[in-house]
């Protein structure tokens, strides 16, 4: 990994500066979003091409991988479902009411097919307006919440 520095300029653009020069809003680009969100981190300038690579992110210094991962937030949703509180009904379309990392919120499952496997037991969850919930492990969740998604599955 070479060495930069990564800043925020008065815009609030991330601005990565190496050997070669200062490039003013870079963009961090995860290569495995899902399975590995802490390793493989591309920054890419503004025309996407590559500036350096990371192979992991517990690597950088404090400041620059706390500013990679606020920028990587800000850019991902991908909400993390760690309760499932209710469903209205076990026949599809059903309304699911959900704790996730981003609060409680609801949604509509329009069918069993927006729940993908993914990775080991982690689960993709589409709603009715395409956006992706994630549930990391399967097995993590609780009792209730493993109940109720069973009869999806």
């Amino acid at each position: 990994m070479s060495r930069f520095t990564l800043s925020r300029n008065t815009f609030g653009k991330l601005v990565f500066e190496d050997a070669q020069g200062k490039h003013e809003g870079v963009v961090p680009v995860r290569a495995f979003p899902i399975g590995a969100p802490d390793t493989g981190i591309a920054i890419v300038d503004i025309d996407g091409h590559e500036l350096a690579w990371i192979n992991r992110l517990e690597d950088l210094p404090a400041d620059a991988r706390a500013l990679l991962q606020e920028e990587l937030k800000s850019r991902e949703f991908l909400p993390v479902i760690g309760r499932i509180r209710s469903v209205s009904t076990f026949a599809v379309p059903s309304t699911w009411e959900v704790e996730t990392d981003r609060g409680l919120t609801s949604f509509v499952l329009k069918g069993e097919e927006d729940i993908r496997r993914i990775a080991g037991s982690a689960l993709l969850v589409a709603d009715s307006h395409g956006v992706q919930y994630l549930i990391r492990d399967l097995t993590a969740l609780d009792k209730g919440s493993r109940k109720l998604l069973d009869r999806f599955l």
